[in-house]
């Protein structure tokens, strides 16, 4: 499927608009992400970053409320990321939708995000909330102070330092 037939695969399932309708949307939403040139070109013609570009218009193809990134900035060079994480918060205030961004991107997330949750890698529980700089410039908690602050070591608690002597 080109790109122009990918950003167009959701509005064809669940509208009932004609097809030259369709077209013209599909031709917007690439618009938004600066792809509009690349409408019949094939995933395999297009840079890693356009084809996360081109992920991002079809995810807007149906005007969510919500939209989901996985990992967004996952195998792209700094300025790429970068670009893409200007984009997000440009469509996130162009369209009035919240994004939801699970990421180990630090930049990505003092970028783009308002509020956080940290979970823990043991238990897969949430163990922080708030503002990323927030979490790294005031946790108490030892792994997210490391994770936040990019430490390779985790301070020892008095629960972890008590362990250590039984």
């Amino acid at each position: 499927m080109t790109v122009g037939e990918n950003v167009a695969l959701p509005m064809e399932m669940f509208t009932t608009q004609p097809p030259d309708v369709v077209r013209k949307l599909v031709e917007l939403k690439l618009g938004l992400v600066g792809m509009e040139q690349a409408i019949d070109l094939f995933p395999s013609e297009i840079s890693g970053g356009m084809r996360k570009r081109a992920g991002l218009a079809r995810a807007i193809a149906l005007d969510p409320d919500i939209l989901f990134f996985d990992e967004p900035s996952a195998g792209l060079d700094p300025i790429t990321s970068a670009r893409l994480d200007d984009l997000i918060l440009t469509l996130r205030d162009g369209l009035g939708a919240t994004i939801v961004i699970v990421s180990h991107e630090l930049p990505s997330l003092f970028a783009i995000a308002d509020d956080g949750i940290f979970l823990d890698a043991k238990t897969h529980l949430p163990i922080a909330h708030g503002s990323p700089r927030d979490l790294r410039d005031h946790s108490t908690i030892p792994e997210v102070m490391a994770f936040m602050n990019r430490s390779s070591t985790i301070p020892p608690t008095d629960e972890t330092k008590a362990d250590r002597h039984v």
